[in-house]
Order: structure tokens, then sequence, then C-alpha cells
């Protein structure tokens, strides 16, 4: 990869992103970025959508600082910074990121994977071609998830699983799902996980998708009888999978901080607020005490922005995702569903509206943000969990827990 440093290269770089995505982003895609969040929820995209996700696997900028021999874009964090910025000036978006397989699987795979697994999953990973989903919470395994009892035995040519896991995001759009399953019973919790990389079209294979509050059904239920994963599945050491499936972790909270979306506008809540509250005699947000917390929150915002600009900096000094994605994740989580419920209290009674003619597409986006939101602080990690990693990695408080 080459370092591209110089602000002359820098500008050089940045003329040739203009013009490729000048080139090759669908106009009809200005602005929608919230396609992005969208394209997890539901089957393969078509028209534009579809085009456009084409375009940047292709391009290998969907990845854009993975490495060139498995298809990624080769980019130096330089360079992908200043691919985001041409991003976000013409209100373009990363199609690639919604999916699992770039946050979160790819990643892994590229730090833990044999080459012959690279050479094979992370291309298609690139080039959108396949979708992941990650095996991890059971019934009776989600805070604590060392307590998961999925099964998984050697047969000689195979491994053989058996067992169930929930909340499974996209898993019935899936192709391959990334899995912590129990590989040596008799060990300690921690000690008998292995993390396997599972075909998910066969018949020992079931998801039933959960249906949410906010109307979409992201989440499954998925049944494992009997299911066949290859010898060549096992991703890292057998009975090492936790430090393999910890690492993924702080990928997904990476992802969550903002660290990955690809650019894009989004209207800022002050010209919302005018528009349904008003303004006084000198322009401003008729409601002072709106103002205020418009601003707070426009604070916090910023804070978590350049938060997140530092700890990736630091991020690549240590080789990749660190602990300090569980403050970023919980900063995110804030920053979010603080806007959330003031756009809610700006529209009033409009943003609460589920379906009719008498509110606008906004309005109905509102009230399904508001409600999908409130999963945030619990995803990847609840809000709890991460303080308690922050409180002991980060701050290096006492380990009061009992654990075994």
């Amino acid at each position: 990869m080459a370092d591209f440093g110089s602000d002359l290269e820098l500008e050089s770089f940045r003329a040739e992103a203009r013009a490729w995505l000048e080139e090759n982003f669908p106009p009809s895609l200005r602005g929608k970025t919230g396609i992005a969040a969208q394209l997890m929820d539901g089957p393969e995209p078509t028209g534009d959508v579809l085009l456009w996700k084409q375009r940047m696997g292709a391009k290998g900028w969907g990845t854009p600082t993975w490495p060139a021999e498995y298809g990624g874009g080769g980019l130096s964090p330089q360079q992908a910074r200043v691919l985001q910025q041409e991003m976000a000036k013409i209100g373009a978006f990363n199609p690639l990121t919604a999916g699992m397989g770039v946050t979160m699987i790819g990643p892994t795979i590229l730090d833990y994977g044999t080459e012959e697994q690279k050479r094979k999953h992370i291309p298609p990973i690139v080039r959108g071609e396949v979708r992941w989903c990650v095996g991890y919470s059971e019934p009776g395994a989600g805070s604590d998830l060392a307590s998961l009892q999925m099964r998984c035995v050697d047969v000689g040519d195979h491994w053989e699983i058996n067992g169930q896991k929930i909340w499974t995001s996209g898993a019935q759009y899936s192709d391959w799902c990334g899995a912590l399953v129990r590989t040596d019973p008799t060990a300690k919790k921690h000690e008998g996980i292995s993390f396997m990389l599972v075909d998910m079209h066969q018949p020992g294979i079931e998801t039933r998708p959960i249906k949410l509050i906010a109307g979409a059904s992201p989440f499954c239920e998925t049944f494992f009888t009997d299911a066949r994963a290859e010898k060549d599945a096992l991703l890292g050491e057998l009975n090492a999978g936790w430090t393999v499936g910890k690492r993924l972790l702080q990928h997904e909270r990476a992802s969550q901080t903002g660290a990955s979306t690809g650019g894009g506008k989004t209207t800022p809540l002050q010209d919302i607020a005018k528009r349904y509250v008003g303004v006084d005699e000198n322009g401003r947000i008729a409601d002072a005490e709106l103002r205020t917390r418009i601003a707070a929150h426009q604070i916090d915002a910023r804070a978590h922005a350049l938060t997140l600009a530092r700890a990736a900096a630091e991020a690549r000094g240590a080789g990749g995702a660190t602990n300090a994605a569980s403050v970023l994740k919980n900063s995110a989580t804030a920053v979010a569903q603080t806007r959330s419920e003031l756009l809610i209290e700006i529209m009033g009674a409009q943003g609460l509206g589920w379906e009719g003619e008498s509110f606008t597409a906004e309005e109905l986006e509102t009230v399904r943000s508001w409600l999908s939101g409130k999963a945030m602080s619990i995803y990847g990690g609840s809000a709890e969990i991460q303080n308690n990693i922050i409180s002991k990695r980060i701050l290096g408080l006492p380990d009061t827990t009992q654990s075994s």
C-alpha cells in the first residue's frame, strides 16, 4: 500500500475520486443515505442501488483500505478519508457497509484466517456477492455469551453442528454464517468455544424472522440440525474461538461508532425545527429551550466525531479495532438516540404517524427510525456491557464480578 501522505498526492487522488464518483454514482441516489441502513433488512437490492453496489465492489472502494491482492481498494487511511469526504459532498453512501461481511466477518478473517480462507472468502465480500450473518446469541446465552451451548462435533470428514441461535441479523438472506460453537463441553466455558464459517445453503439450517416494533424483521431465530461445516471452516485455533469472537465484536463496535459510514448528508436539526416550530423575529428557532437542547446535541455530535477520528488514528497504530470502540459505541448510541428523540418532539403529532396520506415519507421514516434506534443500546453488546469493558480494560478498575 503506497503512502499517499503529501498534500499534492492527496489532492491528486481527490481529483481522481471526484471524477470516478461523478461518472459512476447514480444521480437518482443522491442524498438517499438511509438506503444503506435498509439493505440489511431486505433481499438483494435492484435498480440503481444494485448498480451502485456492483460498481463500488468492482472498484474495491466499498472496502477502501483492504489489501488490493484480495480485491480491496488498497488505499491509505488518508486516501480513504478523502474518498469519504468526496462521497459526503455529493450525498453518496457505501452500500457494502450495510452487511456483516464488510463490517465484521471480513476484518476478522483478515486477522485470523489462513491464506486459503482469505482467498476464498474475502474477494466475494469485497465485491458484495455474498451476504454474511453472525451466530452469537442463544436463548440462554445473551450478555453471558460464553454460556453458549450450540454443539459442534468433529465427525471425520466434516464438522456437525446442532443447536439454536437467536437475534441472527439478516440470517434469512445470508449465504454464510460466522458462528461461535462449543467444541469441548468439558472445558471451562470460555475455553471450549470455536469459531466456524458455515454455509447457510443447506437443509440442516432453518431461519425464522422475528417481527419488531418498527415493522421490519432483520432478526431471526436460526436452528441448526445436523448442519455441516467443512474441515476448513475453523477460523483460528480449535477451542480458541473466544479470542476470535471478541475480536469480531471489536470490529462490530467500531462499525457502530460511525467509523464505517460511507458519507452522505443529513438535514440539520435546526432546519427541520424551523419548518415545524417556526422562527422568531431574528430568524432563530422560536422555542428558546429547544434551541439550547439542539445546540447541546450538536456539540455532543461534534465531540463524538472528533474523538472518533482520533481513535481511528490510534487504532491504525495498534493494528486494528481496540477497546476504545466500546466508548465510541456508547457515545454513538447516545448521539443517535438523542437526535431521534428531538426529531419526534420537533415534529409533534406528525412525527408519530404510522401510515396514511396525511404524513410525509420523512415523517413516517422518523417514527420507524425512532423505534428501531432503541435497539442501539442493546445490540453489539449492551450499554451496560460496554461500561464493564470501559471500567476494566480501559480504566483498569478491579473486576468485582464472579466468573467460572
